[in-house]
């Protein structure tokens, strides 16, 4: 898994790409982990394309971390496949999680 950081408006972005099964869960742990007091914290799934409980697991952690501090918490582009398992889960109805717009076939 990759995980690119980045900043905006005070919030922590952080750009995840492939899948985030077990051993990759604990890198978006470290990654959220290792971010300071900050306006909030923006988890880009564009590029996910797998999620299994112990990611389900790092996203709880993040968003946790964000009530702590008094932040904002979402998770955004989120590919079809990986939605199917936070509304399988109930996670799109406790947090702020947005699915990516999908392109249309010939576009």
């Amino acid at each position: 898994m990759k995980i690119i950081e980045s900043e905006e408006n005070g919030k922590t972005i952080l750009a995840a790409e492939g899948w985030l099964d077990t051993p990759s869960s604990a890198e978006l742990m470290e990654a959220i982990q290792g971010i300071g007091d900050v306006k909030g914290l923006v988890l880009d799934f564009d590029k996910v394309e797998y999620i299994c409980s112990s990611g389900l697991r790092a996203v709880l952690y993040g968003y946790k971390k964000m009530l702590k501090l008094g932040g904002s918490f979402s998770v955004v582009r989120v590919r079809s496949e990986v939605m199917d398992v936070f509304r399988l889960t109930g996670f799109d109805k406790d947090l702020d999680i947005t699915a990516r717009e999908e392109k249309e076939c010939g576009s």
